[in-house]
């Protein structure tokens, strides 16, 4: 049997990049998906995947997008089972000429969007327990010559308030848990072969290449399913090796 069959998960994000490729593999494994998205693309994903899919728009950062969102798949499913809060925006700017307005754009998206998805999330699975996925990156867990010290900070956060949820909430069923990906191809990191366009991206990890949406997405899929019961208040890096190397 699939590892998700008849479960419901609701993921944002979900018209790109590891968003879409997550809908794919949890359809793949018996699940079905609310598939939220700022960007039309959800319409997308839903095309692609039928009636799996139910697509709805979500600013993440609006609280009342959110609370619609967890209503439409209660309309649409019953239930929910598993809350994937993929949505997030990356870029650079050195941190001495950072705005404010900047500054709080990133943890707008990358960590208000996160909170508002984990707190509704964790009022729709109170009574029957389930999984809540919140992508971080090894940008939270580490720093980078890149400056992306918005960006970081954002997802640091995700970090912490994953595992504060965890210790929580544990006791009414509800496991929490991190996703750090590193490089991976999406177009938000410049699409597919950026690793080989840009070298200096992926050298620094061991498997020497850039990470794919759909690997992320097998490890949602494990940590969503009945075979990770035991797992919570994990921070899981899936980056090729970048994380555990010093630099050479």
């Amino acid at each position: 049997m699939a590892e998700l069959q008849g479960k419901v998960a609701v993921i944002t994000g979900a018209g790109s990049g590891m968003g879409r490729a997550a809908a794919e593999v949890f359809v793949r494994e018996g699940a079905v998906v609310l598939a939220a998205d700022v960007s039309g693309q959800q319409e997308d994903t839903a095309a692609a995947l039928g009636d799996a899919v139910v697509p709805l728009h979500v600013d993440v950062s609006k609280e009342a997008d959110i609370e619609a969102m967890f209503a439409a798949a209660f309309d649409a499913f019953g239930k929910v089972d598993a809350v994937l809060n993929v949505a997030g925006i990356a870029g650079a700017a050195p941190l001495a000429e950072l705005t404010v307005e900047e500054f709080e754009r990133y943890l707008s998206v990358n960590l208000t969007g996160v909170m508002l998805g984990t707190k509704h999330g964790i009022r729709a699975m109170a009574g029957t327990g389930g999984a809540i996925l919140n992508w971080s990156s090894t940008g939270g867990m580490n720093g980078s010559r890149i400056p992306t010290a918005a960006y970081s900070a954002s997802k640091a956060g995700v970090i912490s308030l994953t595992k504060a949820a965890a210790i929580e909430y544990g006791d009414v069923g509800i496991r929490a848990n991190t996703i750090c990906p590193g490089f991976v191809e999406t177009a938000m990191s410049g699409g597919k072969g950026a690793a080989e366009r840009f070298p200096a991206l992926v050298g620094g990890s061991a498997l020497k290449r850039g990470g794919q949406p759909e690997e992320v997405a097998e490890l949602a899929s494990f940590l969503a399913s009945d075979r990770a019961t035991y797992i919570t208040g994990a921070v899981i890096a899936i980056d090729g090796g970048s994380t555990c190397m010093l630099p050479s």
